[in-house]
């Protein structure tokens, strides 16, 4: 890829602070946006802002851009229908809304699975469900020396009471890739419905929830390069028979039914931009569809990002007082994305995070929302982990940088 093209897409990655360009490497927290977005949604609130139904041109656009939105992300997702796409607010709103419907004929003896690698929006969301109804919850422990879910335990768990799995496809802590296909497998086995999280996943590879088999699948715009919009997939049958808690006069045709309110159109501008914009990283002539573009986009983008693993987990492996949660076997590269966990001997990690962000270099600190990952990991109570998230546009160069005002620091 011509990364130098690339950032240059991308206002952020342009500016200067006190002289010196700012490192992003917040990705699994929000990545940054490319202008196409910006521009797209600026033009849509500045001469096509309006809601839908109306009679006129600007509503008329606005109904042209929801179906372009939803099959724009079904290209993106390899859903079998536009109409399988939902919009919300954001993926933990939207989970929240689907675990009630989803929950409404759960009977005490009933059970549900979670799991120590997810971030909360799917556990609370769950737990709370199965509390109303008398349901039982389980969560599956994750291996602690790569940080994948444990997938023996999770047989263990599995039964005919089982009613939903909720699991991450891959950790926005570890960045550690579950094996979802077998986890679907396994769930439908017994009967039981699954419902992915794929926030965290959906930047670095492409997604094909028809080969995955999974009954929903959840992902936000945010962390694919566009503005702050949920997405949920579901199948068809589960849209039409599931009944959605919603306002009385717009019950009746899916997606529509699952979605609240006004959405945000100027979002949905962005989100197909957003994904024209990965499509466009791709060599393929425009007469390719938008789902092989896509689909050789991300062959790329999984190239260089895996170049940047190699390079941060050799530079860490010069660091004994640095700890890494993850995946750290070079021969692994492909089954973790470029998001690493670290604790630093006897440093809090908000330490570690306020001294490179006075260098403008961008990482966080805390548990992301990964609570019961970070229990497990026995670093609940000490701040949690120093998190460093790459993106296709980042460099070698950036993390040569990073690491050097890490051994700065570490000499204080």
């Amino acid at each position: 890829m011509d990364l130098n093209t690339i950032r240059r897409q991308f206002p952020a990655l342009m500016q200067s602070l006190n002289g010196q360009a700012p490192i992003f490497l917040d990705g699994p927290g929000g990545s940054q946006v490319p202008q196409s977005v910006l521009s797209a949604m600026s033009a849509y609130l500045g001469y096509f802002n309006a809601n839908l139904g109306g009679a006129f041109f600007s509503s008329h656009k606005t109904v042209e851009l929801m179906n372009g939105a939803r099959q724009a992300v079904a290209d993106l997702l390899n859903a079998p229908s536009k109409e399988q796409i939902v919009f919300g607010a954001n993926m933990t709103s939207l989970t929240f809304s689907f675990s009630r419907a989803i929950s409404r004929n759960w009977q005490a003896g009933d059970e549900v699975i979670v799991t120590n690698a997810d971030h909360y929006s799917n556990v609370s969301s769950w737990r709370q469900a199965a509390e109303d109804k008398g349901v039982k919850v389980q969560a599956v422990r994750i291996n602690e020396a790569d940080c994948t879910l444990d997938l023996e335990h999770y047989a263990s768990l599995l039964s005919t009471k089982t009613k939903l799995v909720a699991v991450t496809y891959a950790s926005n802590t570890t960045g550690s890739i579950n094996d979802i296909k077998r986890i679907v497998e396994m769930a439908h086995q017994v009967g039981a419905l699954v419902y992915v999280d794929a926030v965290h996943y959906a930047p670095h590879e492409l997604i094909d929830v028809q080969a995955l088999d999974c009954d929903f699948l959840a992902c936000s715009a945010y962390k694919f390069f566009g503005p702050h919009v949920g997405i949920v997939y579901g199948k068809k049958a589960h849209l039409e028979g599931f009944t959605p808690y919603k306002v009385e006069p717009a019950k009746d045709v899916i997606p529509g039914r699952w979605e609240t309110g006004t959405q945000s159109f100027e979002g949905l501008a962005g989100v197909i931009a957003a994904i024209e914009y990965i499509a466009s990283l791709s060599d393929l002539p425009k007469t390719a569809t938008r789902r092989e573009r896509l689909s050789d986009a991300f062959a790329k983008t999984k190239a260089h990002e895996m170049a940047l693993s190699e390079y941060v987990l050799k530079r860490i492996a010069e660091f004994p007082e640095i700890t890494l949660y993850g995946i750290a076997d070079q021969m692994r590269l492909a089954e973790r994305t470029p998001t690493f966990a670290l604790t630093f001997a006897g440093i809090e990690p908000r330490k570690v995070s306020e001294f490179l962000g006075e260098h403008h270099i961008c990482v966080w600190d805390g548990n992301f929302y990964a609570q019961g990952l970070c229990e497990q990991l026995g670093v609940i109570d000490k701040g949690g982990v120093v998190r460093i998230g790459c993106m296709h546009y980042n460099t070698i160069d950036e993390l040569s940088t990073l690491f050097d005002r890490i051994e700065q620091f570490l000499a204080r």
